[in-house]
């Protein structure tokens, strides 16, 4: 299935995009997680690069194909958003964002507190806080902020 979402297709993600969303993924975290330590940022990216490859993702992609962002979409939570960050401002993560409220009516998300682009971003869109964990999904010292696309 492909969809046009503000001239940005949308499609799932395929086994030939995997190397490209993992170098997605990092450049996106080296560029906006500089509160994560080191030993951190390693563990994060082992655990990324162990389950990414074979999880259903919904990726933005350029003309010629080449994702510029992707989204990894459960039920009605969106559990990953990462955007090139040579792509950002572009309006990939709000097209990507747009699909996921066509699925759902309602998205929920975690955001790192640290992440303030990521913060504003999801402020920017209308998401509102419903709660807040002092560590994120691994025990580690992240704190999360969860969020509602309603309120």
């Amino acid at each position: 299935m492909v969809l046009r979402r503000n001239e940005r297709t949308i499609r799932r993600s395929t086994e030939n995009d995997v190397d490209r969303v993992l170098e997605i993924w990092r450049d996106s975290v080296d560029a906006t997680h500089h509160f994560l330590s080191k030993e951190d940022r390693v563990a994060i990216e082992g655990e990324v690069v162990s389950f990414l490859p074979d999880v259903p993702l919904w990726v933005a992609v350029d003309e010629k194909d080449r994702p510029l962002g992707w989204m990894l979409l459960d039920g009605d939570r969106m559990e990953a958003l990462f955007i090139d960050p040579v792509s950002r401002g572009e309006g990939v993560g709000r097209a990507l964002v747009q699909h996921a409220l066509s699925l759902r009516s309602t998205i929920f998300t975690d955001v790192n507190e640290q992440n303030l682009q990521a913060v504003g971003f999801y402020e920017h869109l209308g998401f509102v806080p419903i709660g807040r964990s002092e560590q994120d999904g691994q025990g580690r010292p992240y704190p999360l902020i969860h969020l509602s696309s309603n309120s």
